[in-house]
């Protein structure tokens, strides 16, 4: 179907009844996707079908080439699409011109089907109401925004006691989003951890690492992440605060490291040869070395894990899932440095 989508339709398909006025802001063009009572004039992509008189069209694209300031658009609201009230012929012009937002007066109407889709999109919404936010906190797994507002809960108490008077929530919100939660998902970002996450976001992931290293690690619990977060990124979200605070974000940390490990191996007889060169070829391998003694062969590699795995996890995988599938290797003892000194 080619038409731009119905409101209507989508209303009743969503049982979306209650309404929220979200008053004027800026709503991104490509999430306009319909028409309240319009629809069946405009394409998919907002443009006005050849049936359709383009005199109001001309005049629009005409007051803003004289740079005239056109009243907001009325725009309904469900979930992250929009549909137009009012305003078509802006919204159409704007598309075409290539503009990325436009600003409009917004009612929301909340979705009731008990979907998982709409239980976490409501989730979202209490959570932009209560903290004032709005973008790109988006999460996918249930319950994890009660998580998110329990740490600006804790910044909030935070913030009253260094300042010495009471904090709004939505000022602790706003406070916590620059100073705590942009500065993590952007040294997230960084390290594209996202690569290794595809059905995930920077939220969730950004949720994952501070859920386990500031809220889960206690001196009680055992530490499962290496000595690498911990350096990079503080146990205390305060102290990571302030350690982002006078920090440049071209000089912030990475969230992947090498790893080098020594790996001790036993072949079977007249196989060494074949098992050097097949371990050779993989990319980790920095050298392979065929020795006498109690072991066969000597293996060094380098690998790259993010910091929120384990050196032994991430070692355990490669020698189980790579070194340990070549042919002929009966048995391996990993090695991994602590103190290291090499010369060039």
């Amino acid at each position: 179907m080619d038409e731009a989508k119905s409101f209507n339709a989508d209303q009743q398909k969503e049982a979306a009844f209650q309404k929220i006025d979200r008053g004027i802001r800026d709503v991104p063009l490509d999430q306009i996707v319909g028409s309240v009572g319009r629809y069946r004039d405009l394409d998919r992509k907002f443009r006005l079908k050849a049936h359709v008189p383009s005199e109001k069209l001309e005049n629009v694209k005409k007051a803003l080439r004289a740079g005239k300031n056109l009243p907001p658009v009325k725009l309904f609201q469900i979930k992250d699409e929009y549909y137009a009230l009012d305003g078509n012929h802006r919204i159409a012009v704007a598309k075409e011109i290539g503009r990325e937002d436009i600003r409009a007066q917004v009612l929301e109407f909340l979705p009731s089907k008990d979907t998982p889709e709409n239980i976490l999109y409501l989730e979202r919404v209490d959570f932009y109401d209560q903290t004032g936010l709005r973008g790109d906190l988006k999460l996918t797994e249930f319950g994890q925004y009660r998580y998110l507002l329990d740490q600006i809960s804790d910044h909030r108490a935070y913030l009253g006691k260094s300042q010495g008077e009471p904090v709004t929530i939505k000022k602790a919100a706003q406070d916590w989003y620059k100073t705590i939660y942009q500065p993590l998902c952007a040294i997230i970002d960084k390290g594209r951890l996202l690569d290794f996450f595809p059905d995930r976001t920077l939220a969730d992931l950004y949720t994952y690492i501070t859920l386990h290293h500031w809220l889960e690690n206690r001196p009680d619990q055992e530490h499962n992440y290496g000595i690498g977060l911990s350096r990079q990124v503080p146990t205390d979200m305060e102290a990571f605060r302030k350690k982002m605070a006078n920090m440049d974000e071209c000089k912030y940390p990475e969230m992947l490291r090498e790893i080098t490990a020594f790996i001790l191996m036993n072949v079977s007889a007249k196989k060494e040869y074949k098992v050097v060169d097949k371990l050779f070829a993989l990319d980790e391998v920095r050298e392979v070395h065929s020795v006498h003694g109690g072991y066969d062969i000597i293996l060094k590699i380098v690998l790259r894990r993010d910091l929120v795995a384990s050196d032994a996890e991430t070692i355990g995988d490669f020698v189980h899932n790579q070194v340990r599938q070549v042919n002929g290797v009966k048995s391996t003892q990993t090695l991994i440095p602590g103190y290291s000194r090499a010369k060039e």
